[in-house]
C-alpha cells in the first residue's frame, strides 16, 4: 500500500511540475507585460504603467538600501498585517462598487443570453432563446436563478446583476479567508494581500456569469470539507456539531457548483483520490472508530448531495418557464472536438453543426468524426506540440481572457477621457487609452501569484496537494476539452488563491536560503 501510495504522489507531482512550469514560463512570456507598444494588440501602456514600475523598483531599492524604511515596512506589512491588508481589503471593496456604479455594459455571447431569457416570459418564448437552451441545458438553472432575483428585487438592469456578480466574487474571497482561518490562522493578513492583489484587477464582476457565480460555491465547498477536516477529533459537542453542518454544506455546495459549472467540481475529485490514499497508508482507518467516521462522512455528504441534486433536478423538471427540445442537448464528445482546432477552443463551424444536426446521434458521430480526423493530421508528436500550445491559451493570460470573447459587450468600446465613467473605462474597454495599462498589472499580478506558488516547493502537506491536483486536473480537462483562452480558469480561482496563500511561507524561506547560499558562494569567490 504504501509503495502504491509512494507511486501515486510521484505521477501526481510529475504533471504538476510539468503542466505548472509551462503555465509559469507562458504567463513570463506573455505579451500582456511588455512595456511600451505592443504589437500584439496594436496598443502601447502609458506613464501609468511606467510610474507603476518606477514605484515598484523605488520601494525595492528603498527596502534594501535604508534600514529605517525597512523597518517602518516591517512594521506596517509585516508587524501589523491583519490592520494593514484590512485596510486594503476595505478601500478595494469601495473601490469595486464605485467601478460598478460608473461601468455596467450590457455584455454578448452567453452571459446576454442569459439575462435575455431571464428579464421577460416573453424573451424565454422565442425561437432563439428556446433553441440556445436546448442546445445548452446546463445553463438553465442559472437562468432561473436570475429570473428568481428580478422577482424578488423587481431589478432586471445589467448593473443589477453586476452587483449580483460583485456581491458573489466577495463572497467566494470571504469564505477563502475563512479557510485560510481554519487551517492556517497565521497566514490570514498574507492571504488578505493576495486576495486584495486579485479583487484589484479582476474586471469579470462586471460580466454576470457562471465564470465568476461559480466561485462562491467552490470556495464554499473548501471551506466546509476544511471545518470537516479539522472537526474529526470530536473534542467536544461544538466540534460534532461543526462536523455534521460541515458534511451537509459539503454535499450541499459541491451538488450546486455542479449545476452553475459542472466542470468545477474538478477539487472534489482531487479531495476524494488525497484522502482515499492516505485512507490506505492510515492505520488509524481500519479501526471501529475509522469505520464508523468514514460512513458518517459518506451519509451526511452524500445523503445531503442527493437531496440536493434531486431538488434541484426537479426545479430543473418542473419548471414551466421555458419550453426546451431536450434531444438537441449537444454531447461532451462535441467539446472535445472544438478543443483540437484552432488555438483549442470555441469554433463557430462545430458549433453551427452542433444546431443544424437534429439528433444525438448525428451530433455524436459528427464530433467523433471531427476529433479523430484532427488527431490523425495532428500525429502523436504534432498532438503534444499542440498540447503545449494550448497550455500557453488557456493559462499565460493574467487578465482571465478579458474581451477576448465574441460580442464581449455590445457598446461602442471607443471612449474619450470625459467624466469619471469614461475615465474608468480606458482600462477595461477595447480601444481604451489605458487598457495596455490594465493588461500589465493583471500580468504582473498573475506572474506574483505564480512565483510564490512555484517557490513554495518543500515537504509534501496533503492539503497542498490537495489544490495542486485540484489544479493539475483543471488543466487536463481545459486541455482534453473547450478552452483556448484562460476565462476558463476563473472557475479554479479559490484553488489558486489558497494554494498561493499556504505557500508563501515555505516561499519565503526558499529565497532566504537561495539568497544564503549565493551570498556564501559571493564570500568564497572572493577569498
Amino acid at each position: 500500500m504504501r509503495r502504491f501510495y509512494n507511486f501515486s504522489h510521484t505521477i501526481i507531482n510529475i504533471f504538476w511540475r510539468v503542466l505548472f512550469f509551462l503555465t509559469l514560463f507562458f504567463a513570463l512570456t506573455s505579451s500582456n507585460i511588455i512595456i511600451g507598444d505592443n504589437d500584439t494588440f496594436g496598443t502601447s501602456t502609458t506613464m501609468v504603467t511606467s510610474g507603476l514600475v518606477i514605484l515598484i523598483i523605488a520601494i525595492a531599492v528603498l527596502n534594501y538600501a535604508y534600514p529605517k524604511i525597512h523597518a517602518w515596512f516591517s512594521n506596517v506589512f509585516v508587524k501589523h498585517q491583519l490592520i494593514t491588508s484590512g485596510l486594503m481589503l476595505l478601500a478595494v471593496l469601495i473601490g469595486q462598487v464605485v467601478f460598478v456604479s460608473y461601468v455596467h455594459p450590457v455584455a454578448g455571447f452567453d452571459a446576454g443570453a442569459l439575462h435575455y431569457a431571464a428579464i421577460s416570459a416573453e424573451h424565454a418564448k422565442e425561437v432563439n432563446t428556446i433553441a440556445y437552451y436546448s442546445l445548452y441545458p446546463n445553463n438553465i438553472l442559472s437562468m432561473l436563478g436570475m429570473h428568481w432575483l428580478t422577482e424578488v428585487s423587481g431589478q432586471t438592469s445589467w448593473q443589477f446583476f453586476d452587483y449580483v456578480t460583485l456581491a458573489l466574487v466577495d463572497l467566494s474571497a470571504i469564505f477563502n479567508l475563512l479557510s485560510v482561518v481554519v487551517v492556517r490562522k497565521r497566514l490570514l493578513g498574507v492571504a488578505m494581500y493576495i486576495h486584495c492583489a486579485w479583487l484589484a484587477v479582476f474586471p469579470s464582476i462586471i460580466m454576470p456569469y457562471t465564470d465568476a457565480w461559480v466561485l462562491p460555491f467552490i470556495s464554499l465547498f473548501l471551506l466546509c470539507y476544511f471545518l470537516m477536516r479539522n472537526s474529526l477529533s470530536f473534542k467536544n459537542s461544538l466540534a460534532q456539531l461543526i462536523f455534521v453542518l460541515s458534511s451537509i454544506g459539503c454535499g450541499v455546495s459541491l451538488v450546486l457548483t455542479y449545476f452553475v459549472k459542472p466542470s468545477a467540481i474538478v477539487p472534489a475529485i482531487a479531495i476524494v483520490i488525497i484522502e482515499l490514499l492516505t485512507w490506505l497508508v492510515q492505520k488509524k482507518h481500519f479501526t471501529l472508530k475509522g469505520t464508523i467516521l468514514t460512513f458518517s462522512v459518506l451519509i451526511l455528504v452524500g445523503g445531503s448531495a442527493g437531496l440536493t441534486y434531486k431538488t434541484a433536478s426537479n426545479v430543473i423538471q418542473n419548471q414551466t418557464y421555458i419550453k426546451i427540445d431536450k434531444s438537441l442537448s449537444i454531447p461532451p464528445i462535441h467539446f472535445m472536438a472544438m478543443g483540437v482546432y484552432g488555438e483549442g477552443g470555441y469554433n463557430t463551424k462545430q458549433a453551427v453543426e452542433m444546431s443544424v444536426l437534429r439528433t444525438k446521434k448525428e451530433k455524436t458521430d459528427y464530433s467523433i468524426e471531427m476529433l479523430t480526423r484532427r488527431l490523425k493530421k495532428l500525429g502523436p508528436l504534432g498532438y503534444l506540440k499542440f498540447l503545449a500550445m494550448k497550455q500557453r491559451n488557456n493559462t499565460a493570460d493574467g487578465t482571465f481572457g478579458w474581451l477576448k470573447e465574441g460580442h464581449f459587450f455590445r457598446d461602442n468600446q471607443k471612449t474619450n477621457n470625459k467624466g469619471i465613467s469614461n475615465k474608468i473605462k480606458n482600462y477595461v474597454y477595447l480601444y481604451g487609452k489605458h487598457i495596455a495599462d490594465f493588461r500589465f498589472a493583471a500580468q504582473l499580478w498573475w506572474i506574483a501569484l505564480l512565483m510564490i506558488i512555484a517557490l513554495g516547493f518543500g515537504p509534501r502537506q496533503n492539503i497542498i496537494q490537495i489544490l495542486r491536483l485540484s489544479m493539475v486536473g483543471g488543466f487536463l480537462f481545459l486541455l482534453l476539452f473547450e478552452g483556448g483562452r484562460s476565462r476558463y480558469l476563473i472557475q479554479y480561482l479559490p484553488c489558486l488563491l489558497l494554494l498561493g496563500t499556504f505557500s508563501f511561507e515555505r516561499a519565503v524561506e526558499n529565497v532566504k536560503r537561495l539568497l544564503g547560499w549565493y551570498e556564501v558562494k559571493l564570500d568564497e569567490s572572493e577569498k
